[in-house]
């Protein structure tokens, strides 16, 4: 598959087949976070891959109830180890480097035919508490992973012209 033809198949998964993912598929999951770039090629990061039923649905309810969560075979919490360093633009190197790790894993399960869904919608200081995630570490997103049962919510995005600007920054 293409990059280009990931990117247009990839949607907001809510509802997961039973099935377990693939040892394989996940291994290249993984892998595509690791190859993602970080600032100072630092890797900040640590992936939590949870497939115990009692912390899926744990996290699931600390996730605004999305009960969703629980139902996919298994959820990757994204943690940012380093919440401190800031880029030079003053924006945290975190937001930066897990968004491109956690791009590079959507990308790589469309790939290999599973869905998704990237929640940011949870209770950051209970999820920690679940995980075991230490107090200087901060949970980034949570991302359930398996085989869709559902076709997924069409996307509806803005043209080109309403978000792109050229030379300088226009309304």
């Amino acid at each position: 598959m293409k990059v280009s033809d990931a990117i247009k198949k990839r949607k907001s998964i809510r509802k997961y087949k039973a099935d377990p993912v693939p040892r394989k598929s996940l291994q290249k999951i993984l892998e595509a976070a690791r190859l993602a770039p970080s600032a100072h090629n630092s890797q900040q990061w640590k992936f939590v891959v949870v497939k115990d039923r009692k912390i899926k649905e744990s996290l699931a309810k600390k996730a605004n109830n999305q009960r969703f969560i629980s139902e996919a075979p298994l959820i990757i919490a994204a943690v940012a180890l380093d919440t401190e360093e800031e880029l030079p633009c003053n924006v945290p190197s975190y937001a930066l480097d897990l968004a491109i790790a956690l791009d590079h894993m959507v990308l790589q399960a469309t790939e290999e035919g599973l869905g998704c869904c990237w929640i940011g919608a949870f209770d950051q200081t209970r999820v920690k508490d679940i995980l075991k995630v230490p107090s200087g570490c901060k949970v980034v997103a949570l991302l359930p992973v398996g085989f869709a049962a559902e076709l997924g919510r069409e996307k509806s995005r803005k043209s080109l012209e309403e978000i792109v600007c050229y030379e300088r920054f226009e309304e």
